[in-house]
């Protein structure tokens, strides 16, 4: 399957109330999405699939949601990206090679 577009990020400003962030790009899996909480003071967490956030829209060619369980509070920012390495590529047998 082969991905037409070539936006793969996106940001939000956090308000502390907001837990829902629309990705508009298709993505095939939940676990193509790397979701980051940037704080204040520029330090940057990873969260955990099904722990921190949910997804919804897997396939979806508008794209889909993602679903933060704790709002990210005022001057964090979330930034969801989109990471499919190698999907959709060939990769030779090693015997091959």
């Amino acid at each position: 399957m082969t991905i037409s577009t070539t936006e793969s990020r996106i940001g939000y400003n956090g308000n502390g109330a907001t837990t829902a962030f629309a990705f508009p790009y298709r993505f095939l899996a939940n676990a193509d999405l790397v979701v980051t909480l940037v704080r204040a003071d520029t330090t940057q967490v990873v969260q955990t699939l099904n722990t921190d956030y949910t997804v919804t829209g897997a396939g979806d060619d508008a794209g889909g949601t993602v679903t933060m369980v704790v709002p990210p509070a005022t001057g964090q920012q979330l930034v969801i990206v989109r990471d499919m390495w190698l999907t959709g590529f060939d990769a030779p047998c090693v015997h091959t090679l």
